[in-house]
């Protein structure tokens, strides 16, 4: 079986690449990970990326004059070393529609909350202010306007009466680390394919019902 080799861009922790390094590591998974690239030289993930011995690179932002300077330098190291498949992993850098496009369907992000829903910052604060009973994250190929393109899995979550953000970031966090290497994994099965800005899986099983919050009262169909 051919295995999928993934390049992961981080700007801090890398709790998401963690997730991925778990998954990749299990015999049976069809992708590795070539490199690790940070921008941020402080980024923490790249520790926890050096503990097993996957190779890591900092390419940071400001060392270059403009946004293209840096994202040549990123498409340069990603293709030397051979990367068939990009996961942003915490990469706090919006980029640009060249990268976007050069690497189109081939470059995914994870989002916390239920795309369309709430993109951007403060993911968390808008859910709660918006008084929804569920939440949850997104993987998705990237585009170029922010958090948007074709939805590969979604995970969703409940939201509790008294949740606070940190609460609730981390019930959504343990969702991310789950569904992150799944996505991977369907790609790298082949399974995963975009048509007309929409994704569609061969094979894929559906939930078999649905689920209410709360739980509590009265329901009719």
């Amino acid at each position: 079986m051919a295995v999928l080799k993934v390049g992961i861009l981080i700007s801090g922790r890398g709790s998401n690449m963690q997730a991925l390094i778990q998954a990749t590591s299990q015999q049976d998974y069809p992708a590795k990970i070539g490199c690790v690239i940070a921008n941020n030289p402080a980024a923490g993930g790249l520790e926890r990326a050096r503990a097993v011995k996957i190779p890591t690179h900092i390419i940071n932002h400001r060392d270059f004059k403009d946004r293209q300077a840096f994202e040549e330098a990123l498409d340069a190291k990603l293709s030397d070393k051979g990367i068939q498949l990009v996961c942003l992993a915490g990469f706090m850098r919006i980029l640009t529609p060249w990268f976007v496009e050069r690497w189109r369907d081939r470059l995914i992000n994870i989002h916390p909350s239920l795309l369309p829903a709430f993109p951007g910052l403060d993911t968390h604060k808008k859910a709660l202010q918006g008084g929804v009973k569920f939440t949850g994250c997104t993987v998705h190929f990237v585009r170029a306007e922010m958090d948007h393109g074709p939805i590969i899995i979604q995970a969703a979550v409940p939201v509790y009466q008294g949740d606070s953000e940190e609460i609730l970031a981390a019930r959504v966090l343990e969702a991310e680390h789950k569904v992150y290497p799944q996505a991977v994994r369907l790609i790298a099965e082949n399974l995963v394919n975009v048509h007309a800005e929409q994704v569609f899986i061969a094979n894929a099983i559906g939930p078999a019902n649905a689920t209410f919050n709360p739980v509590t009262g009265q329901y009719s169909g």
